[in-house]
């Protein structure tokens, strides 16, 4: 897919309300994948979030949002939420940094996007308590720890829309492992101008150290996806790989199924084994996964603009 040629001239920063700006980077050096180069704008927002844990605890704290957009796409823009997954471990957690997904993210803004990506609380620079853990292997409950994160979603999508040259009308939510998840969640939701959500790898209480391709809690996670059926009204794209060492090559099947005949909409996409853990085709594989998610786009309204 042909991208224009970079122009610095046509790198401006992109004016936002002062109590939401924090940085604006100019993201010039970011080559696409054919080699040449689009006027990505890099820009980092404070979101504040109000959250509860899963005993009811009140959180409320800033959390730190990566804004991609690139001036020459036609305004206002379309809005895309991108969020990461959940590493096994505390300190996986902890040094996520700042989530930025620098590939994905200039693949969506060549359909049009502000794609703005989420360091929910307790990861990376955000940090703060974890509100992700449902528990242990045999006792999961997984319902709260994922409505947290919706709920993070949400308020991004909030926060996106009152910047200048955003439309609010259409939005998309994408995300990986258990931001895949989430993505489902917040289609269950009904929230204004929500179009479509893309699920890569979603599911939850996987290890592949410890047990792989059986997630705790596989049938709790199976009804979970069926009650977010019940009330999700818009397309969905789900995308997982045979070898995937996090959720197994059956469990995401039944998930969808479940999803899906309680009335959701959606697309289940199983590629091929990917490296040594298909969990990671998301952030590894982009050619892989690209094609599909330009045809899914496209079907609903958005299309290529470099």
């Amino acid at each position: 897919m042909p991208t224009r040629e970079h122009r610095p001239g046509l790198c401006r920063p992109w004016r936002m309300p002062l109590p939401l700006l924090l940085a604006a980077t100019l993201g010039a050096g970011l080559g696409a994948a054919n080699g040449a180069y689009a006027a990505l704008i890099e820009q980092q927002i404070d979101v504040p979030v109000s959250l509860k844990n899963m005993y009811g605890k009140p959180v409320e704290q800033n959390m730190r949002v990566t804004i991609w957009r690139d001036d020459a796409n036609p305004a206002p823009a379309p809005i895309l939420v991108l969020n990461h997954g959940r590493a096994a471990e505390a300190a996986g957690r902890a040094n996520l940094g700042r989530a930025r997904f620098t590939v994905a993210s200039r693949f969506f803004v060549r359909y049009g996007f502000v794609v703005a990506v989420p360091t929910r609380v307790g990861y990376g620079v955000t940090g703060g308590d974890d509100l992700e853990d449902a528990g242990g292997c045999n006792s999961r409950v997984y319902p709260p720890v994922y409505e947290a994160a919706a709920q993070q979603t949400i308020a991004t999508i909030n926060a996106v829309k009152a910047l200048p040259g955003t439309d609010g009308s259409r939005v998309v939510v994408v995300g990986q492992s258990f931001g895949g998840t989430t993505a489902i969640t917040v289609a269950s939701h009904q929230v204004p101008g929500l179009k479509a959500a893309i699920n890569f790898a979603g599911g939850g209480g996987g290890n592949p150290k410890t047990h792989p391709q059986q997630p705790c809690g596989p049938q709790k996670l199976e009804q979970m996806f069926g009650d977010y059926g019940k009330t999700s009204q818009v397309p969905t794209l789900w995308i997982y790989t045979e070898n995937d060492q996090w959720m197994g090559p059956t469990y995401p099947r039944q998930w969808f199924n479940a999803f899906q005949a309680a009335g959701g909409k959606g697309e289940f996409v199983l590629f091929p084994p990917h490296g040594e853990d298909g969990h990671l085709l998301f952030a590894r594989f982009p050619q892989s996964w690209q094609p599909r998610v330009a045809e899914f786009l496209e079907q609903q309204g958005f299309t290529a603009h470099h």
